[in-house]
């Protein structure tokens, strides 16, 4: 055996050693709470498994809704039940309102300088305050609610263009809500998609989004053991660099060509707005940087886009599947928007069973199934445990809005669950902890208000617009409802669909 192996396994075990004996002489009287046994060094990793929202799930079955392992040398405690998850995000949630270090954040989001991943504190506040008041505030969404409303229309006349051909839905309602989004955020569309085809860029982009969500999904070794962060095991870190060149890129050109454009034209987006705020400081003397604006139009572009496309693509399988139930949701809005216009946002407080539908949706396919992780910034104590200082909190969205405990006949989709019995006044919105799409407390989605709207809408219109039936002639009860795990949760197989017009001719030939 060569020396530097001995000095090397040497180094190790004597680590191993001062770590537990560290441990045991700082032990606290409360314990930990209870979890699978971890392995040595590497600890819980066998456990998560290749869908870890689906592993932690059962964990939790055989050991309790409050669990904690151990990843390489980061305590990570699950919560798993409403009533957990309301104690973290709730009762506890100041003290987990932080990110824990991961390199995602770091060679992804500008090295922590977005609005997602930014450490819990006055800069963090500066940002979410500038997309509170310019981005997401009712008065800014219904500034730009004609923008949204146009590009849906676009969407169903390109569908009504398909000439009997099956469809991607889920490629076409990516390309509707970057446009959607780009429109506001910089004045103008980024793909084309002429003639019911789509631009490659946008197919592009949407690898690009695809690839970050499943590279930010991984449980990185190097996040968990930060010795072996240098040796990047599992690659992870080189495609996220690889990444992010090309995110920046993309973000660049767009900030140059906005610059170049708006000499000559009189710009009232969003990002003239970020860029205004460059040269004038806030009450606290706070101004963006260059880096910071580029961070958020990454979050916008990506957490702003494709969870709101895939949830649609989500809602309206479940419908396929669901004759009757869809079939209710097209009698109400037939009966509400009639055949001769596409629905508008007005129309939507007035259609209770589609949001009905929506809210199902996002309970069984929520669009982040294990939340975005938090860490804590001190030791405290939850329900007579002991959660340990640097501790990351893990709430599985999916598992808890899938707790047989809570709901009946979980795993099935049935919109009036919200409509009558003990879940009526049950929302979305962070309000109720036993369904939680967007997250809760401090760290809530930014863009949960917009996100709600955008599914609302999309699904609304497809509902309305459109008869579907499922490629090949598939029996709509075979319809592969199988996940694709990354970040957020995506289809394994795109919906591809047949669509079969249902309004007036002369609703597709509309301009909006």
């Amino acid at each position: 055996m060569f020396p530097w192996m001995i000095i090397g396994f040497a180094t190790i075990t004597f680590l191993i050693f001062i770590h537990r004996v560290v441990k045991f002489s700082t032990r606290p009287s409360l314990p930990l709470p209870p979890g699978p046994k971890p392995w040595p060094i590497i600890g819980n990793f066998p456990h998560m498994g290749p869908v870890p929202h689906h592993s932690l799930a059962a964990l939790a079955r055989a050991h309790g809704p409050l669990m904690h392992l151990k990843l390489g040398f980061v305590d990570v405690v699950v919560a798993a039940s409403a009533a957990v998850a309301e104690q973290f995000l709730k009762v506890h949630d100041a003290n987990f309102s932080s990110r824990p270090p991961n390199a995602g954040a770091k060679y992804i989001a500008y090295n922590y300088q977005d609005l997602v991943f930014a450490p819990y504190g006055a800069r963090w506040r500066y940002l979410r305050k500038i997309t509170n008041l310019h981005l997401f505030s009712g008065k800014a969404l219904d500034n730009f609610k004609h923008l949204r409303q146009e590009e849906v229309s676009r969407l169903t006349r390109n569908i009504s263009k398909s000439n009997s051909k099956a469809v991607n839905l889920g490629q076409l309602l990516n390309v509707c809500t970057t446009n959607a989004l780009s429109r506001v955020m910089i004045g103008r569309r980024v793909f084309n998609d002429g003639d019911g085809g789509c631009d490659p860029r946008a197919d592009e982009f949407k690898a690009m989004v695809v690839e970050l969500m499943v590279l930010a999904g991984v449980f990185n070794i190097g996040d968990f053991i930060p010795s072996l962060e240098w040796l990047d095991l599992q690659g992870v870190q080189a495609k996220m660099k690889k990444l992010h060149n090309r995110f920046d890129e993309f973000l660049t050109s767009i900030i140059e060509e906005h610059n170049t454009s708006s000499k000559s034209e009189n710009h009232k987006d969003l990002l003239s707005t970020l860029l205004s705020l460059k040269d004038v400081p806030d009450d606290d003397g706070n101004r963006l940087n260059d880096i910071e604006i580029k961070a958020l139009l990454l979050n916008m572009f990506t957490a702003g886009t494709d969870t709101s496309a895939s949830t649609t693509e989500w809602a309206i399988a479940e419908l396929i599947r669901s004759p009757r139930i869809l079939a209710q949701v097209q009698q109400e809005l037939d009966t509400v928007v009639g055949r001769e216009r596409n629905v508008r946002e007005d129309d939507l407080p007035h259609l209770p069973y589609l949001q009905a539908v929506v809210k199902e949706t996002f309970r069984l396919h929520p669009s982040t199934p294990l939340s975005l992780p938090r860490v804590a910034s001190e030791s405290c104590e939850v329900l007579g445990y002991h959660i340990p200082k640097g501790s990351t909190l893990l709430v599985n969205v999916w598992a808890i809005a899938r707790d047989p405990k809570e709901w009946a006949e979980p795993l099935e989709f049935k919109p009036e669950r919200f409509l009558e019995g003990d879940k009526v006044d049950v929302d979305v919105k962070g309000n109720d902890f036993k369904v939680i799409p967007f997250g809760a407390g401090r760290r809530i989605c930014a863009g949960m208000s917009l996100g709600l709207r955008m599914v609302q809408l999309l699904t609304a219109t497809l509902v309305h617009s459109f008869n579907w039936e499922l490629e090949n002639g598939l029996n709509h009860e075979k319809l592969n409802m199988d996940e694709a795990y990354g970040l957020t949760l995506q289809r394994a197989v795109p919906l591809s669909v047949y669509s079969r017009p249902r309004l007036s001719p002369h609703v597709y030939a509309a301009s909006h």
